[in-house]
């Protein structure tokens, strides 16, 4: 059984909680917690509220705190938050104010 994608494109403000099972994909703005089994935001995101997921690619603005296993941090982001992860990367040129928690 192949894996569900949703994806939110650039043109689209969500006002509320997301909750996707699966994989989500955001270029999209979001004003409130995003709960996904896998996301990944690109440059035109712009999340302001709380991240859940296990897996976490982020690649646009995010201000809020990010629980994750995995969280990678693209060289076009810019976060501000409390990153709690298993494991952390961090491309060159990202844009960070943030506080990092190993679990």
């Amino acid at each position: 059984m192949s894996e569900k994608t949703s994806v939110l494109l650039s043109d689209v403000t969500v006002k509320g909680d997301i909750v996707e099972k699966e994989r989500l994909i955001l270029d999209a703005k979001v004003d409130g917690d995003i709960t996904s089994d896998k996301l990944q935001t690109h440059s035109g995101a712009k999340i302001n509220g709380n991240i859940s997921s296990s897996d976490v690619t982020l690649g646009g603005m995010s201000k809020g705190n990010v629980n994750a296993d995995v969280i990678r941090i693209r060289s076009t982001a810019e976060v501000e938050g409390v990153l709690n992860q298993k494991n952390l990367s961090v491309e060159e040129g990202a844009k960070l104010k943030i506080k990092a928690e190993t679990y």
